[in-house]
């Protein structure tokens, strides 16, 4: 597909339409049918801006969905699971307290690597966007491994937590060096994508493990932090939650009148996702993209229900969760495989969307009748796997239109999917962890925001690639075929591990006392290596051969 631009402009729609390898598997739009065929070759640069600006909403909606819908469920489910006994840790502010070390390495990284996660799974569900995968990995490992941890270096000087910097580190070079063997061989079979699997699982136990042993050393107290430990907020210093509900996100979305009336005020009210009186008193680029988020905010309130644990209604909206029972479904239908099954027509006759809708229909009006505005039922748990299942739903839609609009641009400008993953897929991913871990820096936090940056990124790689081809995988053919198209994915893997073994070495041979210095060679390093990708790219640099 990609000699689609060798040819006249003339022959490029017959090109596209005729050729299989142009054929874009799921999602809701046929990107190179649309600026191929549909806008005349001269308007091409408009239909290049128009993808470009849709890109952008993409990442916002994935960090929308990701932060305000798909983080709070987890966090209400890990609570109802009673799998942490401190329910004030907010997923959304990215961060696990001290007191849930399970809690933090397994939800609050699930959470946290969402957008990244189904990306990954998307892009590796076609051979020829896999290399997307690879790129946004590696790419985002060699970003937050320099340019967050430097930043966060030249924002506030720190003394490292050694003990949880070198496991994450040791662990993140293994992960690293799984990955180059598989794309060494060019095939990751059933036992080895369990493998990444079974070793974050080893990951998580360890940290739980060490985390068990330190409190005994220490007496089971919550200690100052010694200086093999991360700082941790207290109580008055936490930010506040920004845990998000249909109702109430917090002071952002803080309704001005008591939500305790009639049921239509309780609905119009939970659907309002501004805070007027903030909005008077914010900045004009704040209003700018809170203008561009409240569609997608409103989608998303009308369609994913949210429980809050920390609240004493457990945000029980009655009218609105009542039509989340049809929403939810409904979307969970027409977005799998991109409506495919939804659209399915039972015995030729009946859309199964009908029948989800009828169903879901009856079940609303009987929980309507049989609830109060005042008292959530006690199931109401229900309602947080409802919008766990829902805002996944919405980020792996949001994940497959993304691969597509990035093969679409890369047979656009004739790029290589990796340098798309590399550069593109991998910051659209990584920018909200970045300003979170810098924001926290400044806060007087560095020691934590440091260890995020390999901590999390390990959920990253291990579940990316092991689900990833997990999934893809049958009876019939138990392996995937991961073979590297160019040097670029040797030289991603190599700025990966020379990253890390740099600051492995680094950072202990400056007894962990982290200063702007190893910030700036941080930085100075993803420079060199993105010049190093990009001259590689074009074929600047290349393997003499023949």
């Amino acid at each position: 597909c990609w000699e689609v631009r060798k040819h006249n402009s003339s022959e490029w729609c017959h090109f596209i339409r005729s050729n299989p390898d142009c054929r874009l598997d799921g999602g809701f739009l046929d990107y190179l049918d649309g600026v191929f065929c549909v806008f005349p070759p001269r308007l091409l640069p408009l239909a290049v801006t128009l993808y470009a600006l849709w890109l952008l909403y993409l990442f916002i909606i994935l960090g929308v969905t990701a932060e305000k819908f798909f983080c709070p469920n987890l966090s209400a489910i890990s609570t109802n699971l009673k799998l942490s006994h401190n329910v004030a840790v907010s997923l959304a502010n990215h961060r696990a307290r001290e007191g849930s070390p399970l809690h933090g390495v397994t939800f609050l990284a699930f959470g946290n690597g969402a957008p990244d996660v189904f990306s990954a799974v998307v892009a590796f569900s076609d051979p020829r966007t896999a290399g997307l995968a690879i790129g946004a990995i590696f790419g985002a490992g060699v970003f937050v491994t320099s340019v967050v941890a430097g930043g966060i270096a030249l924002v506030k000087p720190f003394t490292a937590a050694s003990r949880p910097f070198l496991r994450d580190v040791i662990f993140y070079m293994v992960a690293v060096f799984l990955t180059f063997m598989v794309l060494y061989f060019g095939r990751i079979r059933l036992g080895e994508a369990l493998g990444y699997l079974g070793l974050y699982v080893f990951y998580v136990l360890t940290v739980v493990l060490c985390t068990w042993i330190h409190r005994r050393q220490r007496g089971d107290g919550l200690a100052p932090p010694g200086p093999w430990e991360p700082e941790l907020p207290t109580d008055e210093e936490e930010p506040e939650s920004s845990g998000t509900n249909s109702g109430d996100y917090g002071e952002e979305y803080r309704p001005l009148l008591p939500s305790q009336e009639t049921s239509l005020r309780i609905l119009t009210t939970a659907l309002s996702p501004l805070d007027y009186r903030k909005w008077r008193r914010k900045p004009w680029y704040w209003r700018l993209f809170k203008a561009f988020k409240v569609p997608v905010e409103l989608v998303l309130l009308l369609t994913v229900p949210v429980v809050d644990p920390d609240k004493d209604d457990l945000n029980w909206k009655r009218p609105l969760n009542c039509l989340h029972i049809l929403t939810s479904p409904l979307l969970c239908v027409l977005t799998l495989k991109s409506g495919t099954y939804g659209l399915y027509q039972i015995q030729g006759v009946f859309p199964v969307w009908g029948l989800v809708t009828l169903v879901a229909s009856v079940l609303a009006i009987i929980i309507f009748i049989t609830t109060s505005n005042e008292e959530p039922p006690k199931y109401h748990c229900v309602f947080a796997f409802l919008g766990f299942l829902a805002s996944a739903m919405w980020i792996n839609a949001a994940a497959t239109e993304l691969v597509n609009i990035l093969r679409t641009l890369g047979i656009i400008f004739q790029l290589s999917n990796t340098v798309l993953g590399l550069t593109l897929l991998a910051w659209g991913n990584s920018i909200g962890d970045t300003f979170s871990d810098l924001t926290m820096a400044r806060q007087g936090y560095p020691r934590m925001a440091f260890s995020a940056c390999f901590g999390g990124i390990i959920f990253n790689m291990l579940v990316g690639v092991g689900l990833g081809c997990l999934l893809q995988m049958s009876s019939s053919q138990p392996l995937v075929k991961l073979e590297p198209d160019s040097l670029l994915v040797w030289v991603l893997a190599g700025a990966l591990g020379l990253s890390l073994v740099f600051s492995f070495v680094a950072v202990p041979a400056q007894c962990f006392q982290l200063g702007r210095a190893y910030g700036a060679c941080l930085l100075a390093y993803y420079l060199a290596f993105l010049c190093v990708a990009l001259l590689t790219e074009f074929r600047v640099i290349r393997l003499s051969g023949p």
